[in-house]
């Protein structure tokens, strides 16, 4: 593995950063020494996420908004930032997404919403990355997908329709892409204590300390660990899980 030094100067760009892994992901990518462009759909955890930044004296690197990836104008608005911002783009960590539950306890209206963020959302993001890494002549994709994708639970339907989704598209985007020397990665999570989780803080906390759930700085130090590889080394897949849970 090359020295995580070397991502210094690099840019990113973190779907959903401004909760759970996204923003554990964002706070170890700069300090990295990285340029990071981030978004999420809530403006207190927005300013909650500067703040932490700016204490950490990195408020120079960083650029956090509000945007949805679930419409087409909102991803142009997106590229838009990247563009302006960044300049180069070198790593899109496709990040954010909802959580849903079964079928028959989901209506129409929240499930086409999810499919736009967790499906569509990732796809065309991963459309405008590659337009602009395609330029470079490389750069790396890094798709977080869900071990709900393996154990298709039986309360968690259109969650696991959108996880599986992004596990084959993952697959078959690589291919695409690889040629035009893009990495693609799928990072597929156990459990890790973030707001999607239905326990408490305190419960999470409790289930971390039991090795029962991962922490969302976990997750950041395996996406450090995908884009710290030499250029000859490709993460295709990387699963990781809880200790305790058993798969």
């Amino acid at each position: 593995m090359e020295n995580a030094n070397t991502l210094q100067g690099k840019t990113a760009l973190i779907t959903g950063g401004t909760t759970g892994i996204g923003r554990a992901t964002l706070h170890l990518l700069v300090s990295k020494g990285m340029k990071v462009l981030f978004f999420g759909t809530d403006e207190t955890h927005l300013d909650d996420t500067m703040n932490e930044i700016k204490e950490k004296g990195f408020e120079e690197q960083v650029m956090g908004f509000i945007a949805d990836v679930s419409a087409k104008e909102n991803v142009d608005f997106i590229f838009q930032h990247v563009d302006s911002y960044l300049g180069k783009l070198d790593f899109l960590i496709n990040n954010a997404a909802l959580s849903a539950e079964g079928l028959m306890d989901t209506s129409y209206e929240d499930m086409a919403y999810v499919v736009n963020v967790n499906m569509l959302g990732y796809l065309s993001c991963a459309q405008e990355a590659a337009k602009r890494m395609k330029n470079n002549g490389s750069g790396h994709i890094i798709n977080i997908g869900s071990m709900s994708a393996v154990t298709k639970a039986g309360d968690s339907t259109v969650y696991v329709a959108t996880k599986s989704g992004i596990q084959g598209f993952s697959e078959s985007l690589r291919k695409e892409l690889n040629p035009s020397g893009i990495k693609v990665t799928l990072l597929e999570p156990g459990a890790v204590g973030t707001d999607m989780q239905p326990y408490t803080p305190e419960e999470q906390r409790e289930k971390e300390e039991k090795l029962e759930m991962l922490t969302a700085e976990d997750i950041a130090e395996s996406v450090l660990y995908i884009l710290s590889q030499p250029k000859r080394c490709d993460v295709v897949e990387l699963k990781i899980r809880p200790h305790k849970q058993i798969i």
